[in-house]
């Protein structure tokens, strides 16, 4: 059984509008407290609707309830669904032991699509995140999303990938039972689909 390493647990999701990171805080959130943990979600939307930067912070507990901000530097697992955001939040709220899980298929911003600004190189990218990480793994979620015809599920294929860590008290049954109760009857198989893709991404 995986248990916490730390109590509370600090999680950062991130990503930018549009990806589907509130979602996955959610179905966490979700899954952890029908284990009896005590959680509470903050939310940071940020100019969303343009793309731009959007994260949720968990705080698990079994002893108490906490407040939704997580300290700065005492991030434990960081999810991103997109590399640059990874690099921002590890900047803000990573720490010599923290997990990192990330997407390697980066959203351009208005700034790079427009050429007034340079994206990062992404080799570059996936390094530092090494560096400043304990431990990172890191994915194209997106890609692989595409061999599904359905980019919409990265961030279900992402939360695969964390179950697969095993950096989280989840597993896979109680993931595959939270989409089965939560998503519309239509989309269950496909997302079981990313679900375990992602899962044995990392296995």
């Amino acid at each position: 059984m995986i248990r916490l390493q730390e109590d509370p647990m600090n999680m950062i999701i991130c990503g930018v509008g549009g990806q589907g990171n509130i979602l996955l805080s959610r179905m966490i959130g979700r899954i952890l407290i029908r284990k009896d943990y005590r959680v509470d979600i903050g939310e940071s939307f940020g100019a969303a609707q343009r793309g731009g930067s959007v994260f949720s912070s968990l705080r698990v507990s079994r002893k108490k309830n906490h407040g939704p901000l997580i300290p700065e530097g005492r991030a434990q697992v960081i999810v991103s669904l997109e590399p640059l955001e990874a690099l921002r939040m590890l900047s803000f709220y990573g720490n010599p032991e923290v997990t990192t899980i990330f997407n390697t298929q980066p959203v351009y911003p208005v700034g790079v699509l427009s050429k007034r600004v340079k994206y990062p190189d992404l080799e570059r990218l996936k390094t530092a995140i090494a560096q400043l990480s304990q431990k990172s793994w890191s994915l194209n979620a997106v890609e692989m999303a595409m061999r599904l015809k359905a980019p919409i599920v990265a961030n279900i294929i992402m939360l695969g990938a964390l179950t697969g860590t095993g950096t989280v008290p989840i597993n896979l049954d109680e993931v595959k039972a939270e989409i089965v109760s939560s998503l519309p009857p239509n989309r269950v198989e496909l997302n079981l689909k990313a679900l375990n893709m992602g899962y044995e991404a990392i296995g």
